[in-house]
């Protein structure tokens, strides 16, 4: 009997000791890799309108889990291309380009604070309005609609609508557009101007194309 009674204790041994290595375990999770989403990116758009939210996964064990951990890591840019407004939210700064390493930093979990395990990623910014970046100078779309009697032309592209109504032009480029009315007839410029007076028009090209909207209504 009592050899059941040391078989009993023992057993109960194991039993709590599992559980405690189980408890400690759980209290111990590792972060093991760290990735940052997307990889790499290129704002093309002015600041301040273009902007990409980069997010940090980290991979951990005891127990396993992946989870998103943006708002835990601390995030760092090694030049001053892009400004971060929230966690990984990165925007153009204004007048820059070029381009710059992202990284995002979390504590592995164990051995003190000063362990921690690091991402990678990278920034460019190139910005066609700016004379000093590489895609100056890109090539977009100009676009003219009209309605009514009357026609479009203009400095640059050979824009001559509603015959040529569509011609590539340079991001930047500063064109000139005329509207021609038939007898009887005034223009309204409805989009796309970046200025007008009368029947001429002035747009300096977008990186997004432009597309210029003209009627033609009676006087």
């Amino acid at each position: 009997m009592k050899r059941n009674y040391v078989g009993f204790a023992l057993a109960a041994l194991v039993a709590l000791g599992a559980s405690l290595s189980l408890s400690s375990c759980a209290r111990s999770q590792k972060l093991v890799s760290l990735q940052i989403q997307p990889p790499t990116h290129t704002f093309l758009d002015p600041y301040p309108t273009g902007t990409e939210q980069y997010t940090a996964t980290g991979t951990y064990i005891h127990p396993p889990e992946t989870r998103d951990v943006t708002n835990e890591a601390t995030w760092t840019i090694d030049d001053g291309v892009v400004t971060m407004s929230t966690p990984g939210l990165f925007t153009p700064a204004k007048g820059y380009c070029g381009g710059g390493n992202i990284s995002a930093s979390v504590p592995e979990g164990t051995g003190g604070s000063g362990n921690i395990v690091i991402a990678y990623a990278t920034v460019t910014v190139d910005d066609p309005t700016q004379v000093n970046c590489p895609g100056y100078g890109s090539e977009v779309e100009l676009s003219v609609q009209v309605s009514g009697p009357g026609t479009v032309t203009s400095t640059v592209g050979g824009i001559s609508c509603p015959t040529q109504c569509i011609a590539p032009v340079a991001v930047g480029q500063s064109v000139g557009l005329t509207a021609n009315p038939d007898a009887g007839y005034m223009v309204n410029w409805l989009s796309g101007c970046t200025s007008f007076v009368g029947n001429d028009c002035s747009v300096t090209i977008p990186t997004g194309g432009v597309n210029i909207l003209a009627s033609f209504t009676a006087q």
